[in-house]
């Protein structure tokens, strides 16, 4: 009966919200969800709730360490097959996402949606110390160390601390210079 609605186009269940029509009571329902702001599956472990049970189950991964989704070309594992479709593409070269103004390609949506808001100046997370307007939260977040002095980073050879992960990538490197070899009974 299901497979036949798809033929038929036979939705009789309206969302009276946003008029979207369902075909199956059970699809309705879920959706219902989205509006009432239930969310009725609950994890054991951390007790964070979820609209639906298929990321409930997703979030246990975290608990879990369940990783499914094995790339077959250099056998990294992932917990959501999306991201293993992602990852994929740095294989494959594959960018899909191209930017409507410059051309500019992504290997993912997200990617592509933040860069277009430099086309647009869309700047909406703004520092309070002193109003520089960012496109992401979490460009803001790391902009506010400026401001702060956080130093979230740190050395593990020799517990210096960094505002930023790349400047600590770039001071790790001073403790891999290689030392000259010395040859024995020379000094």
């Amino acid at each position: 009966m299901r497979h036949k609605k798809t033929h038929t186009g036979d939705k009789p269940f309206s969302c009276s919200e946003c008029g979207k029509c369902f075909s199956e009571k059970s699809d309705f329902e879920r959706h219902l969800r989205t509006h009432t702001g239930e969310r009725p599956y609950l994890c054991s472990e951390c007790n964070k709730s979820f609209p639906q049970k298929e990321q409930l189950i997703t979030h246990q991964r975290i608990h879990t360490g369940l990783m499914p989704y094995l790339c077959s070309e250099c056998g990294k594992c992932f917990s959501l097959k999306g991201r293993l479709v992602i990852h994929q593409r740095t294989h494959t070269g594959e960018s899909p996402y191209s930017c409507s103004v410059c051309g500019r390609d992504f290997k993912n949506k997200s990617n592509l949606i933040r860069h277009e808001k430099v086309h647009t100046g869309d700047r909406p997370h703004l520092c309070s110390e002193c109003g520089k307007g960012f496109t992401d939260k979490s460009d803001l977040m790391r902009h506010e160390r400026v401001h702060t002095g956080a130093q979230p980073y740190s050395c593990s050879e020799c517990g210096k601390r960094f505002s930023y992960r790349s400047t600590l990538v770039s001071h790790l490197n001073t403790h891999k210079v290689q030392k000259s070899p010395t040859v024995e009974g020379e000094s």
